[in-house]
């Protein structure tokens, strides 16, 4: 594993990084891309316990109304957009971006009855005209500033943890997928980020 790659930087306005709350406590935003996936109820129960807040990113291909996305929305977490089918969106032409992005958003928003604010593109991969298919649809562009790695490491759970703690900052947004190693590393992550003096926040 490249560790280099656990630390996202950039100085494009147009994305976002770090959470923009302005708490007056030490905080990050735990995000989960990839979903909804079949270890989601397992994550939604951790999260329920350990009272913390997330974000989800999801493709929209893999939601039906018979998915847990209620629950997510009644237990107060956000819903976002990860793309209709995790495309790589710089590879489509600027018609073709704004196409899947405006089909996921709908289909998002037609199940769950909630607005879609919030867009991840896959891969983490972007151009201007990603960036301009988003702002016209009302959609905020989230990257990250930690990556777990989590989706290399299906052996090593502990290190999805390590990965994130000895990167940890304020306002840092946190990515995670959900996998089976995730949800093995979640509650230990957890304790671990509160220990440090850290908080959960949303988007």
């Amino acid at each position: 594993m490249d560790s280099s790659n656990v630390v996202y930087v950039s100085n494009d306005p147009d994305i976002q990084l770090f959470n923009a709350g302005q708490s007056s406590k030490k905080t990050v935003t735990l995000t989960f891309d990839d979903g909804p996936a079949r270890v989601l109820p397992e994550i939604l129960e951790i999260l329920k316990a350990e009272k913390v807040p997330a974000v989800f990113f999801w493709q929209s291909r893999l939601l039906y109304a018979g998915r847990p996305w209620k629950r997510v929305l009644e237990e107060g977490h956000q819903i976002g957009t990860h793309s209709s089918k995790h495309s790589n969106l710089v590879k489509l032409t600027p018609a073709e971006q704004f196409r899947d992005l405006r089909t996921s958003k709908l289909k998002i928003e037609s199940i769950t009855g909630h607005e879609v604010k919030l867009f991840r593109p896959p891969y983490g991969q972007y151009n201007e005209h990603t960036i301009a298919a988003a702002k016209e649809l009302g959609l905020s562009t989230i990257l990250w500033r930690i990556s777990s790695m989590d989706w290399e490491l299906k052996e090593e759970p502990e290190q999805i943890i390590r990965n994130v703690i000895e990167n940890l900052e304020d306002g840092a947004i946190i990515l995670l997928h959900e996998l089976p190693q995730t949800a093995e590393a979640l509650p230990g992550l957890i304790a671990e980020i509160r220990d440090k003096g850290y908080e959960f926040t949303l988007l």
